[in-house]
C-alpha cells in the first residue's frame, strides 16, 4: 500500500512538472510571438521612415523628372502632358455651360450658369447615371449613344431661361479621366481604357469626335469646347474662385497633379506660344519613382501582384486604392509569424484588397478607450473576433505608419512642383501666395492623412515661406472645372476678341 502511495506521489509530481513546463513553454512562445510582432512593426516603421532630409531628396527628384518630362516625350516616368489649356477661368465668364464628367463607372452631366465678375456661379445642377456593365465592354457607338441619350434627357428638362440665344450653340466641357493623347483644347485620342472598361474600337480614336457624332444622332445641338483631365478641371475650378491657384492635386482612389507652367519652359512644345504665356501641365505623377522612395517588401510584393507591375509606384504608396492593402499585407505577416489573431491565420486576411482605405481610416480615427471601432471592423471585414486591446493598438499604430508615409510623400511631391515653379524661396518683390486646389476622397475624408500632408509641407518650406502656401478644397472640381473651361474656351469669346 505504501509503495503504491509513493508511486502515485511520484507520478503526481511528474505531471505537475510537465504541466509547469508546458505553462513555461506557452508563456515563452507567447512572449516570443509578442516579440516577433514588435520586431515586424519596428522593421516596417524603419523602412517607412520619411525624415525631412529624405523628403527633400524626393522633392528634388520630382523636380528633375519634371524637367526631363517637359524636355521630350518619353523623357521621364512623368508624362508631363500638355493640356492645351492656356486660358484658365478669370472670373469674368458669363452664360450657361455644360459639363460631362466621365471618371469611371459613373458619369455626371452638369449645367452651370456663370454671372461674370461679381456673380460667380449663379446656378448649378447635375444628374448622375451609372454605365451598365455590358456597355463597358461593348462597342464605342453603344457607349457614347448611352451617354448622349442621358445628356439629351438632361437638356430636355432644362428651364426656358437656360436656353441659348438664337443662333448660339450650347457648349460643353468634357472631363474624360482615361489616358488620352491630347492634340488641341477640344480633341484627343484614347491611348487605352482603364477602370474596367475594354472597348477596342475606341482606342486610337478622338473621343470628342465619338461624343459629337453620338450627340448628333440624339439631335443635341452642342459643341465640345474643352476636353480635360479631372486634375486639370480641378485646377480650373480652383482658379475661378481664387486667382492664386496654380497647382491642383487629386488624392482619391488614385492620385495626380497639374500645375501652371511658363510656356517658354516647355522644350517639347513646338507650336506658337500662347498669348497668356502659360500652359497647364498634367503631370500624371502617380507614375513617379525614385531610389529615394521608402519602399518595403510589402510594397514590392503588392506591385508584383498588381495588373501593372513597375508602373504607378508613387500612386501605390500614396493613394486610397492601396493604403488598406499595404496594411492587410503587414497584418497577414504578423498573423502568420506572430499569431496576433490566435493560432489560426484568419482566412479572410488572405484576400487581396479586402481591407479598404475607408475602413483603415475609421480604425485610425478611433478615439474610444477600448478601440471599439477597430474591434468591430476586424470582426465585420476579416471575421476576427475577440481581439485584445493590445492587438487593436497595434493595428492603429500600423494605420498611422502607412498613412503618415503616404501623406508625407504627397507633401514632398507638392514641394517638388513648388521648386520647379521657382516659388520655394522668398522673392524680392515680397511674398507670393501659392494656393493648391485639392480634391479626392482620401484628402476629403481621411482627416489624419490630410493634416499630416499639410503640416509636412509647412515643415519642409520653413517658417518664412510656409505662410504663403494655402490648401483649398475644390469639391467636385473636375465637373465644375470642365464647364468653366468650356466658358473660357468658348467660340463666342473668341469671336468677341476678334471683333
Amino acid at each position: 500500500m505504501k509503495k503504491a502511495t509513493v508511486g502515485a506521489v511520484v507520478v503526481g509530481s511528474a505531471a505537475a512538472v510537465a504541466v509547469a513546463a508546458l505553462i513555461v513553454r506557452h508563456r515563452m512562445r507567447k512572449s516570443n510571438k509578442k516579440g516577433r510582432a514588435m520586431s515586424i512593426l519596428k522593421e516596417f516603421e524603419e523602412k517607412c521612415a520619411t525624415p525631412d532630409a529624405k523628403l527633400k531628396q524626393v522633392a528634388d527628384a520630382m523636380t528633375v523628372e519634371m524637367h526631363a518630362g517637359l524636355a521630350s516625350e518619353g523623357g521621364s516616368k512623368l508624362k508631363m502632358l500638355i493640356s492645351y489649356v492656356n486660358n484658365l477661368p478669370t472670373g469674368d465668364e458669363g452664360g450657361v455651360f455644360y459639363a460631362l464628367d466621365l471618371g469611371g463607372t459613373n458619369f455626371r452631366v452638369l449645367r452651370v450658369q456663370l454671372g461674370r465678375k461679381d456673380g460667380g456661379i449663379i446656378h448649378q445642377e447635375f444628374a448622375e447615371a451609372s454605365i451598365p456593365p455590358n456597355l463597358m465592354v461593348g462597342s464605342s457607338e453603344a457607349l457614347f449613344d448611352y451617354i448622349a441619350a442621358e445628356l439629351a434627357k438632361f437638356v430636355a428638362e432644362e428651364e426656358e431661361k437656360f436656353h441659348p440665344p438664337p443662333g448660339r450653340q450650347r457648349e460643353l466641357g468634357f472631363t474624360f479621366s482615361f489616358p488620352i493623347m491630347q492634340t488641341s483644347i477640344n480633341s484627343g485620342t484614347l491611348i487605352r481604357w482603364t477602370k474596367g472598361f475594354s472597348i477596342d474600337d475606341t482606342v486610337g480614336k478622338d473621343v470628342v469626335v465619338e461624343l459629337t457624332k453620338a450627340m448628333q444622332r440624339q439631335g443635341i445641338a452642342m459643341r465640345v469646347s474643352a476636353l480635360v483631365n479631372d486634375t486639370v478641371g480641378t485646377l480650373a475650378g480652383g482658379r475661378f474662385s481664387n486667382k492664386d491657384v496654380s497647382i491642383a492635386v487629386i488624392l482619391g482612389t488614385g492620385t495626380n497633379a497639374a500645375y501652371v507652367e511658363r510656356a517658354q519652359a516647355i522644350p517639347k512644345w513646338h507650336g506658337p506660344l500662347p498669348k497668356s504665356g502659360e500652359m497647364v501641365i498634367n503631370m500624371e505623377w502617380g507614375n513617379f519613382r525614385s531610389s529615394h522612395l521608402p519602399l518595403t517588401e510589402y510594397d514590392h510584393a503588392m506591385d508584383t501582384d498588381s495588373l501593372n507591375p513597375g508602373e504607378q509606384i508613387f500612386e501605390k504608396i500614396c493613394s486610397g486604392m492601396y493604403l488598406g492593402e499595404i496594411l492587410r499585407r503587414v497584418l497577414l505577416r504578423m498573423a502568420e509569424e506572430a499569431g496576433i489573431f490566435g493560432d489560426e491565420v484568419p482566412s479572410k486576411l488572405k484576400s487581396s484588397f479586402i481591407l479598404r482605405t475607408p475602413e483603415m481610416s475609421a480604425m485610425h480615427h478611433d478615439t474610444s478607450s477600448d478601440l471599439r471601432v477597430v474591434g468591430d471592423k476586424l470582426k465585420d471585414i476579416l471575421e476576427i473576433s475577440n481581439t485584445s486591446l493590445k492587438t487593436r493598438r497595434l493595428v492603429v499604430e500600423l494605420c498611422n505608419i502607412v498613412a503618415t508615409r503616404g501623406a508625407r510623400l504627397a507633401a514632398a511631391g507638392v514641394l517638388g512642383i513648388v521648386k520647379k515653379m521657382g516659388r520655394d524661396t522668398p522673392r524680392e518683390t515680397g511674398p507670393e501666395k501659392i494656393v493648391v486646389a485639392m480634391d479626392g476622397g482620401l484628402y476629403e475624408h481621411y482627416t489624419e492623412y490630410r493634416k499630416c500632408l499639410e503640416n509636412t509641407l509647412v515643415e519642409l518650406l520653413g517658417a518664412e515661406m510656409s505662410t504663403n502656401i494655402v490648401f483649398q478644397h475644390a469639391n467636385d472640381g473636375s465637373g465644375i472645372g470642365a464647364a468653366l473651361l468650356a466658358a473660357s474656351n468658348s467660340m463666342y469669346v473668341e469671336d468677341k476678341s476678334r471683333g
